[in-house]
């Protein structure tokens, strides 16, 4: 997904007169020297380049993202291995991070620290690669549905080759900011259509002959206001719910694994025979119909327990 607009600068572009101590950085805003100033140890770092550009998602949604640690390795499978919480709270939190291709030896410990008041939160590197790194992110409102996203990239003072590091994080964050903003903006149509009526008492609806609908599989149908997918799984036709219950993320074209689907944006798992979570946790999917044949025909119906 393309943004909505986007710029990035790296190498000489911090500094006009040459990279140098992020004091003398020309291009950072008002905002981003406050909130510069409020960590004394940031003058003892460089400016490796900067990241600019408008999310489409306003600011409550943006912030909801940024307290997120967990969607980091499954949403963004293709850079992050795994993460293990540490600790957390209002002020942010702190994980340990296994980039990929997932070197043990190479595993960071990360915090982001969030400062709503100042609009702007830090991500530092504590310990592993990238020690004394830190990406620092202002966030201002456009609009209800617009975000101004403004990132600088700070590495220890020293560094060397401080365009192609600029230059990494630029791809990187591009990648991760549509990633994000894909998700953020499903999530809010999701809950917008929710707060709509939705039909609690569905009637019975025919899908068509066995044969058609074996030949159309898998299959997403709407039944009672939502959205549900019809597969076939070990001779059976099984509807299943395409919304995860936890962040309401897309279950739709997810992979069938020993009868269980693997939310692509935090990695639950679901049994879809059952709904009930496949890894231990208190969740579960949203009640599917019946799946029932008469006279040839496939039929779906409220589930046996919705009747009465």
């Amino acid at each position: 997904m393309r943004p909505a607009a986007t710029e990035f600068e790296f190498g000489d572009a911090c500094s006009r007169g040459g990279v140098g101590p992020l004091k003398s950085t020309a291009l950072l805003t008002r905002d981003s020297r406050d909130l510069a100033t409020s960590n004394p140890q940031d003058e003892n770092l460089d400016c490796a380049g900067v990241y600019r550009r408008t999310v489409r998602a306003g600011l409550s949604r943006v912030w909801e993202n940024v307290f997120d640690w967990e969607h980091l390795p499954a949403l963004h499978e293709q850079d992050f291995h795994s993460v293990d919480l540490e600790d957390c709270g209002s002020w942010g939190w702190r994980v340990r991070l296994l980039n990929q291709p997932g070197v043990t030896s190479r595993q960071q410990i990360i915090e982001m620290r969030a400062d709503k008041k100042a609009g702007g939160y830090r991500v530092e590197t504590l310990n592993g690669p990238g020690t004394g790194s830190v990406v620092r992110t202002m966030l201002k409102r456009r609009s209800s549905r617009r975000t101004d996203v403004n990132v600088d990239f700070l590495v220890p003072r020293g560094s060397r080759n401080l365009a192609a590091i600029g230059a990494r994080y630029a791809e990187l964050y591009a990648r991760l900011w549509d990633q994000d903003e894909a998700m953020m903006m499903r999530r809010e149509r999701v809950i917008a259509a929710r707060r709509r009526s939705r039909n609690t008492h569905p009637r019975p609806k025919t899908l068509g002959t066995i044969a058609d609908v074996r030949d159309r599989l898998p299959r997403l149908v709407s039944f009672g206001g939502e959205r549900f997918r019809l597969v076939e799984l070990d001779g059976k036709l099984i509807a299943h719910a395409v919304t995860c219950p936890h962040w309401l993320g897309p279950l739709d074209q997810t992979t069938i694994v020993d009868g269980c689907i693997r939310c692509p944006w935090h990695g639950y798992r679901f049994d879809i025979r059952t709904g009930a979570s496949a890894d231990g946790r208190n969740l579960s999917l949203p009640r599917a119909p019946d799946v029932v044949t008469e006279a040839g025909r496939v039929c779906l119906v409220p589930a046996h327990n919705e009747t009465g």
